[in-house]
């Protein structure tokens, strides 16, 4: 099976929510995977190869405007399209 779609380069800093400025809505055309500490993760809301950090929502915790609590985890960060 050849993949003949050409898949963007994955930025040093992506976010999932679109009102970031670091969100690329042509990356999420794509399902890209994020391994932390050698451990792959489904539940980073946001990351940063370079400074070595991803954020992660606290369990069903919530802010005053609806959005999820995050917290920063910092340790080795890969991204990767599966």
């Amino acid at each position: 099976m050849n993949d003949t779609t050409q898949t963007p380069p994955l930025p040093d800093r992506l976010a999932a929510d679109p009102r970031s400025p670091h969100h690329v809505a042509a990356i999420f055309e794509h399902d890209v995977g994020i391994r932390f500490n050698g451990r792959e993760r489904s539940d980073v809301e946001e990351y940063c190869i370079s400074e070595g950090w991803v954020k992660v929502p606290v369990g069903k915790k919530v802010d005053r405007k609806g959005n999820s609590l995050l917290i920063k985890l910092k340790g080795t960060v890969e991204a990767f399209y599966r």
